[in-house]
């Protein structure tokens, strides 16, 4: 049996056009909803390479079975960062600047892959690409692809802070956790335990028949 959604019937856009966003709201969300899913700055060995990094990072089975639970493209929003050059205003002064630094880790990743495994990291299987990407995480990775960049400090301050950010910026990941977006500039009034506005997403309480479709009538009736 599939797993259903934690939030079913919940959509995190049909806030769109109410009191819960504004203008320059919407223009956000707009321009992360409209990033074409395709390489606009990488070459496209480095965009595949990212695409499989991002899955490997952020899993995301089953996304795409259902209506309201479709995947995040993680790829496309991080290397959409890249594309602007969009830096964070501060780095760890061990990194180079951001779009030397993904395309010096993506590439020695690759390096890396062909003299472990023999092919590029796109290529590998799940469990490959996951023991290669724990020896990142560790500072194990030594090639000369890295030109002196210590791996460990691209696994956490590039890889899982873009990798991550860019996937809960997005409002797929928000409607599956039952966020009900930026609070501008309505806001949130019931913040106490237990306790929710009218507008927020309702949890289903257990996995039964029953309890969905309690649910998804119950976030249908509070947009």
């Amino acid at each position: 049996m599939k797993p259903m959604p934690k939030y079913p019937g919940y959509d995190v856009l049909a806030k769109r056009g109410t009191p819960s966003w504004d203008a320059p709201t919407r223009a956000v969300i707009d321009a992360r909803l409209s990033t074409p899913d395709k390489a606009r700055y990488l070459a496209p060995s480095h965009w595949q390479t990212l695409i499989a990094l991002c899955a490997t990072i952020v899993p995301q089975p089953g996304r795409g079975e259902y209506a309201d639970n479709p995947p995040v493209p993680l790829a496309a929003l991080v290397e959409g960062k890249l594309l602007e050059d969009r830096r964070d205003g501060f780095r760890d002064a061990r990194l180079p600047p951001l779009r030397v630094a993904w395309e010096t880790g993506l590439a020695a990743l690759d390096e890396e892959s062909e003299r472990a495994y023999g092919a590029s990291f796109s290529q590998l299987d799940g469990e490959q690409r996951r023991t290669l990407v724990s020896r990142m995480q560790r500072g194990e990775l030594r090639s000369r692809a890295w030109h002196d960049m210590p791996c460990d400090l691209f696994f956490t301050k590039r890889v899982l802070h873009d990798v991550t950010a860019a996937y809960w910026s997005h409002p797929a990941a928000w409607s599956a956790m039952g966020f009900g977006g930026p609070a501008n500039p309505r806001g949130y009034v019931r913040l106490y335990t237990n306790r929710r506005d009218a507008w927020e997403a309702v949890e289903a309480q257990d996995d039964s028949d029953a309890a969905q479709r309690a649910a998804r009538r119950e976030n249908e009736r509070v947009r």
